[in-house]
This record gives C-alpha cells, sequence and structure tokens, in this order.
C-alpha cells in the first residue's frame, strides 16, 4: 500500500509557475538555443502525502529547455512540443513519480520529521507515466490538461488539469515580482489510486488499519500561489503555496480516516541559477 509522494504537492507549486512568468524571472525567454536551469526548494508540508505530520524537505529542481520545442525538468517532465503556437502547446510527455519509504513515511528528499503512520504498509518503488498534455494561453491565462498511463509501481491512468493567472507588480520592499495563482484537479484509476491508498490483506494484518480498495475518480483539487523575485538575468528566487484536498475514493482509505487527513499544506522556497549557450 502506499499513496502518492509528497512530490506531487510541492512539484505542482512548481510547475504551476506558468512559463511565461518564470522566463519574465530571468529577464524574458532565453536568448540561447539551450537553457537549463539548476536549483533546489526546501519545503514545509506533510510527511507523506494524507499525512498529518509535518516534515521538511528540500527538493532538487532541474530544467532543460531547447528552442522551447524540447524540455525536460523535473516538475513538468520530458516532452516536445509538436504543436508549438503562441496559444497552443501539445504534445507527448513522460513523468516520474517517486517512491515511498514505510520508514518514517518521508520522500527521498526528506531531512527533517518524520511519521510511523505507514508501518505495515511497505515500500513504494518509483513509477513513470507516459502520455500527452495539450496548453491553452489566452492573455494571463494557461490553462493545460494532462493524461498519462503509469507503469512501475502502478499501471492506472492519470490525468491532471489546471489553470494560472500571471502577472507582475511591485511589492513594497522588494521591487517588481512576478506572480501566478491558480486552481487544479487530479482524476485517477483504481489502479492508480489502489497502490497508494488501498490496504491488502496482509497490510491490513501488518498495520491493523481494514482492508481497503480504491475506484476510480476524482483523486483531489486544490489551489497554488508561487511569487518570483529576479535577483538578476540568471537568479532567481520563487516562493509558493500549495493546498491541496484528498478526495472521493482517496479521503476514505483508512490511511486517511484513521491516521492522516486530506487536507494537505505546503509551503516553500525554491532558488535557481540559469545558464545559456547555444545558436
Amino acid at each position: 500500500m502506499a499513496h502518492a509522494p509528497l512530490r506531487a504537492l510541492v512539484l505542482a507549486a512548481l510547475a504551476l509557475a506558468a512559463p511565461t512568468v518564470q522566463a519574465q524571472a530571468f529577464g524574458g525567454p532565453p536568448t540561447k538555443a539551450w537553457a537549463l536551469t539548476v536549483g533546489f526548494a526546501p519545503l514545509v508540508g506533510p510527511a507523506f502525502n494524507g499525512s498529518d505530520d509535518i516534515a521538511l524537505s528540500v527538493f532538487p529542481d532541474l530544467r532543460i529547455n531547447y528552442k522551447d520545442v524540447f524540455f525536460m525538468s523535473i516538475p513538468d517532465g520530458l516532452g516536445y512540443n509538436v504543436i508549438n503556437t503562441k496559444q497552443w502547446k501539445v504534445g507527448p510527455l513522460v513523468k516520474l513519480r517517486f517512491g515511498r519509504d514505510e520508514k518514517g513515511g518521508g520522500n527521498p528528499f526528506l531531512i527533517a520529521g518524520e511519521s510511523d503512520d505507514l508501518q505495515g504498509l511497505g515500500d513504494v518503488g518509483s513509477a513513470g507515466e507516459a502520455g500527452a498534455f495539450v496548453q491553452y494561453n489566452w492573455k494571463r491565462w494557461r490553462t493545460r490538461a494532462e493524461l498519462r498511463q503509469g507503469f512501475g509501481a502502478h499501471d492506472g491512468w492519470v490525468a491532471d488539469w489546471n489553470a494560472s493567472y500571471f502577472g507582475a507588480r511591485k511589492f513594497p520592499g522588494m521591487g517588481s515580482a512576478f506572480y501566478s495563482i491558480g486552481p487544479r484537479v487530479t482524476l485517477g484509476s483504481g489502479d492508480f489510486v489502489d497502490p497508494y491508498f488501498g490496504i491488502d490483506a496482509q497490510q491490513s494484518a501488518n498495520s491493523g488499519l481494514a482492508q481497503y480498495s480504491a475506484g476510480s475518480g476524482l483523486y483531489s483539487y486544490g489551489f497554488t500561489g508561487t511569487l518570483i523575485k529576479p535577483v538578476n538575468e540568471r537568479i532567481a528566487v520563487t516562493a509558493f503555496a500549495n493546498y491541496e484536498r484528498l478526495a472521493g475514493d482517496v479521503e476514505d482509505s483508512p490511511l486517511i480516516t484513521e491516521r492522516g487527513t486530506p487536507n494537505q499544506f505546503v509551503i516553500g522556497l525554491a532558488f535557481g541559477y540559469r545558464f545559456l549557450w547555444g545558436q
């Protein structure tokens, strides 16, 4: 048994910082063919998705972009813009979903704060998710939908939708900064949810939780806000906050009803440095 790791919460926050805002934060779109951004994101949030225990994690943030056609990042996965216009972006993508350890309840990047709520449920390995995305930009709005099929730790389907409004303004004491804010929704099949929130007979015997099998439907919904402050053309700092409400069969899992909470909050900072090269 297990859950969708904390990665989903923080990466949702990073991904919802609309690419237009990210480009502006570094002084505009890349002036070279290749752009590489490296950084890290310390955050405070649940020890695992569904936990009511708080932990500190530091996630890596790595982004590669080639002429706004090929992209690779931890939040957005590996993808290619087959259709790439001012308003539309459409293409294939592959994402990585990190696993979770039974001991401590942690993700691979947890550095402080643990939970013993997963004892008896076993570890969950990493999963890949392959699919496609559609993104539409209109004035200051961006909306994006993804549909992915899992392989590895889960073999179900996952559908994500989000929208974000972005802009810029001056803030007291910090000058100009860029922001994005918007809602998000995730749906999933039972084969996606069960490895994370289902409880089989052996796990029930080991943990004391009742057996449970989840079906398909609404997984979660929430809201994300980001504030990006450019330091110079190569360095930017991002503050983010994310609220996620676990829903449907996920919310009804004994792991949530007896040991956790469906309300998930994350706050954090991300620091990034951009390298540019090529024609």
